[in-house]
């Protein structure tokens, strides 16, 4: 499975942004989908999975009740929906894919990986 995310810009605090991550392969359907982030001098940390059959989400404490998962196994693509963006909120959000049919938190078991796309939110 190869990832390209997309999606990342500017915007002010207090403002929205989807991101989307498109997926190539025709087992899409198969793998439990998540995104990452990473600020500038952290770890990459969790923040969103969904399972492969859309039954169960997952959100870090930090994003839960501003930031919405959801896909669309007919288009290979995953979404990630922020709003009320603060600037804490600026990474690069990276969305993964793993062969686990049941949304994970943990990045040791996504293998794949996309590139990144960059979100700045400003003050």
């Amino acid at each position: 499975v190869q990832l390209q995310a997309y999606g990342g810009g500017l915007v002010q605090a207090g403002g929205s942004l989807r991101l989307s991550c498109a997926a190539s392969g025709r087992t899409f359907s198969s793998y439990s989908l998540g995104w990452f982030r990473q600020a500038p001098g952290k770890e990459r940390e969790f923040v969103s999975a969904i399972s492969w059959n859309i039954g169960n989400t997952y959100y870090s404490d930090s994003v839960k009740g501003r930031f919405a998962i959801s896909r669309d196994n007919a288009k290979n693509t995953v979404y990630l929906q922020m709003n009320s963006l603060k600037p804490e909120d600026t990474a690069v959000y990276f969305c993964a894919a793993s062969r686990l049919l049941s949304a994970t938190t943990s990045s040791s078991n996504y293998a794949y990986w996309g590139q990144g796309t960059l979100v700045t939110v400003s003050s």
